[in-house]
């Protein structure tokens, strides 16, 4: 029972935690955007009469206050209404619902191939300490952090869409053939590019955590009773080794949100990214305050997944 309520508390402390966050962003962003040169108005035609620009400005609520405006959007999003699009008149809820799973889909992907990566290449960096392949690793690790991802992206396009002619260059999927295997075939390309923001990271957490766990007591304790290196390594040493890891993941996921916006353009990729670049030029502030909130809240829960995945790997965090 006692048990119980610690969760609870935990799960209520982190949520309203989470929820201040996003209040907080969404606030900044909104307020950023109306008071930026111009305004919202701005993007109105000029080839409109005096009275129907200002009848547009009443009906799309800009002749109030910023902070009265944004005490109806707020009340509005309590509510699940995140408020219309300025340049398609659209909901804003309609717009991000269509372009979220594109989204997902490749950020998703790419932290995938990252830790299925990431992992065993730090691990064995670890295990092969101050050898050459160490450094040969940690140098490519360095180039992947250093690498532009629109710079990769069109060499990538030049080498395997144009030159190889084996995979798109561009879109979800071919209009005639939409298929798994199709949508593979497209997402293959930016999930590669997207990769290499956040593969390097995911090494470097794994290699500096496996070595300082090889360097503990129990672990020598494991080898000299005679257990084999490979049981020392996968039974013992890994499931420490990934609690920085999991930290580290969970740090990503938001920059895999803001990497889309390059990786989306580059590769034409129908996302969340693209449409908060087109909702930037526009100055669509209903939709760039969405998109704000949306991605907030997505860091939020996965912090709070972070959380919940570090109770499972060490039963110590999960007492305390």
């Amino acid at each position: 029972m006692v048990v119980g309520q610690e969760v609870a508390r935990f799960l209520f402390q982190r949520i309203a935690s989470g929820a201040l966050v996003i209040v907080f962003a969404s606030a900044l962003t909104f307020f950023f955007v109306n008071l930026a040169p111009g305004g919202p108005s701005s993007i109105m035609r000029f080839d409109v009469s005096a009275e129907q620009r200002e009848a547009l400005i009443k009906r799309m609520g800009l002749d109030k206050p910023v902070v009265e405006r944004y005490a109806d959007w707020a009340a509005g999003a309590i509510r699940g209404d995140l408020g219309t699009s300025l340049l398609s008149d659209e909901p804003v809820t309609q717009r991000i619902g269509e372009r979220l799973p594109n989204t997902l889909m490749l950020a998703g992907a790419a932290l995938v191939v990252s830790i299925l990566i990431g992992i065993p290449i730090g691990l064995i960096q670890a295990l092969r300490r101050g050898s050459a392949l160490d450094h040969l690793l940690s140098f490519y690790s360095a180039i992947g952090l250093a690498v532009p991802v629109f710079w990769l992206g069109i060499v990538l396009i030049l080498v395997f869409a144009v030159s190889l002619g084996w995979l798109p260059s561009a879109g979800v999927t071919t209009i005639s053939e939409d298929t798994l295997v199709e949508r593979l075939r497209h997402l293959a390309l930016p999930t590669v590019a997207l990769a290499t923001t956040t593969l390097p990271t995911i090494v470097r957490f794994m290699r500096s955590a496996a070595l300082e766990v090889l360097d503990e007591d129990y672990i020598r304790t494991a080898a000299s009773k005679g257990l084999a290196p490979r049981v020392v390594v996968t039974r013992h040493a890994l499931r420490n080794a990934l609690i920085p890891v999991v930290s580290a993941v969970g740090a990503l996921v938001p920059r895999l949100l803001g990497g889309t916006v390059v990786t989306e353009s580059v590769f034409s990729w129908p996302g969340m990214g693209r449409l908060a670049l087109e909702a930037a030029q526009g100055r669509d502030y209903p939709l760039i305050t969405g998109i704000t909130v949306v991605v907030a809240g997505i860091a939020v829960a996965t912090t709070l997944l972070v959380d919940l995945a570090y109770t499972r790997i060490d039963p110590r965090l999960r007492a305390s």
